[in-house]
């Protein structure tokens, strides 16, 4: 089992924000990968832990045929774009943008006088071409929310064999994965397979037993 932790890496930045980048794929940026950063696993290719600058913004970019996944830990940020449905976030909610083939602008826009906190994770789609999409979920304390992956049959997240959960566990519970997994501990302190675990970590590696040692979120991409 491999850990990196945020400190580790290079912290940078673009437009209103900061952020370190933990995974960034050969697969989608080859040469133009951070030293230190890990390669995905399945069709996950991107993981950035992101803090606004107070009033800051994304400014208008665009995204085509990839999955964008917001984590919002702290604070809030305001919408705007092409795609209609995309809404606003406040901490403990998540949005999953589909691009597909028809892609979308956006801004991501903090509204207030103090940092905020996102995580970002991106997943290519297995089939290209698909409309453009969104959902958004509120995962609740004590649970484990599956935010992304499953079968094309069903409408409660968007199709693929690569998986993400958003685990917010009080002290005490636990999670567990078999098979290749990447998960990040974005707030508290765990036990990961007998490694203690700590805010900022991303953890690499095959079959998971996760104890919460206090109350936490975690993000786990798994096949």
């Amino acid at each position: 089992m491999k850990i990196v932790n945020k400190e580790q890496l290079e912290r940078g930045g673009f437009a209103g924000l900061k952020e370190t980048r933990m995974v960034m794929d050969p697969r989608a940026f080859g040469p133009r990968s951070n030293q230190g950063t890990l390669s995905g696993i399945g069709n996950f290719i991107y993981l950035a832990d992101a803090e606004f600058n107070p009033n800051g913004e994304t400014r208008l970019h665009s995204h085509k045929e990839v999955d964008v996944i917001s984590v919002m830990v702290k604070g809030n940020i305001t919408h705007e774009g092409s795609l209609k449905n995309g809404e606003g976030l406040s901490a403990g909610e998540v949005q999953v943008q589909r691009a597909g083939g028809e892609g979308f602008s956006h801004n991501e826009i903090n509204p207030n006088n103090k940092k905020n906190r996102m995580i970002q994770l991106w997943v290519a789609p297995e089939q290209p071409g698909s409309a453009a999409g969104y959902k958004k979920y509120q995962p609740e304390t004590g649970q484990i929310t599956q935010i992304y992956g499953g079968n094309i049959n069903q409408s409660d997240t968007f199709n693929s064999h690569t998986y993400i959960d958003v685990a917010m566990l009080n002290k005490g519970q636990t999670y567990e994965v078999k098979g290749k997994f990447q998960a990040y501990l974005t707030t508290g302190k765990g036990i990961a397979n007998e490694q203690d675990i700590k805010q900022g970590d991303l953890i690499d590696g095959k079959d998971l037993t996760f104890k919460a040692s206090e109350s936490l979120q975690l993000i786990i991409v798994h096949l």
